[in-house]
């Protein structure tokens, strides 16, 4: 995995870019690639790469051109299929100068032209420039494991689109200002993610999971070159069209052929891969089948949250030593929550409310500390295979939907949320999601109920603004959505929100390259994910209680029985950490949520803050307002770090996490 940034004159003008902008860039993002950068400096292009090297260790410097140079690209990620492809093209006459995955990617695009994004598999954010055509091309994976911003400045008279793997790369540039965005804080508010293509700062958006732009600089309008086009995204079965499988050891064979393909191929690398183990079913199995691929064990890194009813450890070392794995353990406390929240906001860029986030950037610190680059993870199974609870909520409240026209459901959620302390909200609120995906489903009813906090704290101009259209409106779904099986809808809608916009960034890229280690997803190989929707839902959750139901039963050949059929936790830190009585003082939390701060940002009613505050601390600790409660101030207190730590550093004693101007040399 690597960074990227660049500028682009999309006027055509061809002029050269604000001397030493592109350098401080690729500095801002050395974390990405500590080992080497490398630079492409012509009139009206400019490109950086940091590289952390894993395959072609010794001659994969970016940028990479074809044979003759007229096509040049810089590439983060990996592609797994990488020695297939290249045979393939050499029988075709391409000429490979290098041993890295990288330089497949000029010579799909001179077979290909813009259909080369349908050739790439694995994970990815890439520029291309084509010297004959003129045509730039930007785009991302088709699950977004490797993020990919952009912003669009007039700089003296010109359009320069700026690009890069994180936004602060974007600030480095000096030409982008961050200033907050509320159309993105309210998706981080309504969601706990930021799906995009809005990000929390405005002017700064983000490239969609299997989109990219189509750049032809001086040759079309900066609004036509800055579209985003679909090249992938995924396609459930027309209701009543799905797979329904009535040979289950058929079904059950071709899930667990693919999944250990999947892992076998991100085994590919010139250093060593490790894993990430929890106590759930989907690392243990991909860890199992790591060890078979490899004919040995490999060490696994396991994080243990130190608080009663959190804890995956024992579980987790029930599985290596099943398996024979050397299993390192990492402590996950209530002082390093509250100390290392700042570092994890930075890392993420936007406000972060799940507070698992910071296990999982301690899991990556050790990796890194332990002379690792490479861990694979489970994450993806739980989207495509049901994983959740929401998805058995949807299940059980499903009668309530069953009389036209009485909103049943309605007013047994407003009961809810009431029983939960949350505000009261208008029919239209509840109204305008179920029209877009056609009717209720689970995921809106556990997030759609905990996001409602927003309405306690906002103040009366934040609200407004917050509320001005509805967060769904912007997540641009496909007008077939409505033909799927309504359990395939809320499947989309979890995927669509919370993988890329979460899981695989504030959970996943950004913490795991913070401390340059690169994370990667079996369950997200494109192959396996097109298989997983073809199937009808039964082979995803069986009744009520058995869920991931395909991937248990190929479980049941690689692990123990308990093990493949362990029910889910759902991994967080405790939220009690904030404001629990007994903690030790943490002056910047008290100082972001004084009064003072609250009023100095506007976002946030600081009489409502201190109410809440004080609901919390006389609350019993299994109250069934608790959790709501606890996720709401940790929203707020998140985005007023957020707001310290990249807009104006004054609401308390950290530092500011913007890159520190530095010396305006050539890139």
């Amino acid at each position: 995995m690597c960074g990227i940034a660049g500028m682009i004159d999309l006027n055509g003008g061809r002029r050269l870019a604000p001397r030493g902008a592109v350098a401080r860039m690729a500095q801002a993002i050395i974390h990405r690639g500590p080992d080497e950068d490398g630079f492409l400096d012509e009139p009206g292009l400019h490109l950086a790469n940091r590289r952390l090297s894993i395959v072609g260790l010794a001659d994969g410097r970016q940028p990479i051109s074809n044979e003759d140079g007229m096509v040049t690209t810089v590439f983060n990620g990996e592609l797994y299929d990488y020695p297939e492809k290249r045979a393939a093209l050499v029988a075709k006459g391409h000429t490979f100068r290098t041993h890295t995955d990288t330089e497949l990617i000029p010579h799909l695009w001179e077979e290909h032209g813009t259909d080369f994004w349908n050739q790439l598999r694995g994970q990815f954010a890439i520029c291309l420039y084509d010297r004959r055509s003129g045509e730039i091309v930007l785009g991302r994976d088709r699950s977004g494991i490797c993020p990919l911003f952009f912003s669009i400045q007039r700089i003296d008279g010109t359009d320069w689109l700026l690009f890069a793997s994180e936004i602060k790369a974007l600030f480095a540039s000096g030409f982008v200002t961050p200033q907050a965005d509320p159309a993105g804080l309210s998706q981080i508010l309504s969601f706990f993610a930021m799906p995009g293509p809005a990000t929390v700062f405005q002017g700064v958006q983000s490239v969609l999971p299997g989109r990219f732009l189509h750049l032809r600089p001086g040759r079309a309008s900066v609004a036509l070159q800055t579209q985003q086009r679909i090249y992938w995204e995924v396609n459930y079965p027309d209701k009543g069209d799905e797979d329904y499988g009535a040979d289950e050891t058929k079904i059950v064979d071709e899930f667990e052929e693919l999944l250990y393909a999947a892992v076998e191929r991100r085994l590919r690398a010139d250093v060593p891969v490790v894993s990430y183990l929890s106590g759930g079913v989907d690392s243990s199995l991909v860890v199992a089948m790591a060890c078979r691929a490899l004919g040995r064990a490999i060490p696994t890194f396991t994080v243990a949250v130190t608080k009663p009813g959190f804890n995956e450890e024992s579980e987790a070392l029930q599985t290596a030593k099943y398996l024979g794995c050397e299993p390192i353990v990492v402590p996950c406390g209530d002082a390093e929550l509250r100390g290392d929240y700042p570092e994890l906001i930075a890392a993420a860029e936007c406000p972060v409310i799940d507070t698992a986030c910071l296990g999982l950037m301690h899991l990556a610190r050790s990796v890194h500390r332990h002379g690792y680059k490479v861990a694979m993870t489970g994450e993806g199974a739980d989207e495509w295979l049901a994983g959740y609870p929401w998805f058995k909520v949807s299940r059980l409240t499903k009668f309530l939907e069953m009389v036209p026209g009485v909103p049943l459901g309605y007013a047994v959620r407003t009961a809810a949320m009431k029983i939960a302390g949350q505000p009261a909200f208008p029919l239209d609120t509840y109204k305008r999601p179920e029209q877009l995906f056609g009717e209720r489903n689970g995921w809106l009813d556990i997030y759609g109920m905990m996001s409602l906090s927003k309405l306690r704290f906002l103040t009366g101009d934040m609200r407004s603004a917050v509320l001005k259209h509805s967060a769904f409106d912007d997540l641009e779904l496909p007008t077939r959505l409505k033909r799927w099986h309504p359990f395939h809808r809320g499947m989309y809608l979890g995927a669509r929100v919370m993988l890329a916009g979460h899981l695989l960034s504030s959970k996943g890229d950004r913490v795991a390259m913070h401390s340059s280690v690169e994370a990667r997803y079996p369950f997200l190989d494109e192959e396996l994910v097109d298989f997983m929707a073809k199937l009808h839902p039964r082979w995803k959750l069986r009744g009520l209680l058995k869920d991931k139901f395909v991937e248990r039963k190929v479980a049941q050949r690689w692990l123990p029985k308990d093990v493949a059929w362990r029910r889910k936790k759902m991994f967080r830190a405790p939220m009690d950490s904030w404001f629990g009585k007994n903690q030790a003082p943490m002056p910047w939390i008290e100082q972001v949520i004084s009064p003072e701060s609250l009023r100095k940002t506007g976002y946030f009613d600081a009489r409502a803050v201190q109410v809440a505050r004080a609901q919390l601390a006389g609350m019993r600790t299994r109250s069934l307002g608790r959790p709501a409660l606890e996720m709401g101030l940790t929203a707020v207190m998140a985005t007023q770090l957020w707001h310290h730590l990249f807009l104006k550093a004054d609401l308390c004693e950290l530092p500011s996490a913007l890159p520190t101007p530095a010396m305006a040399v050539a890139a």
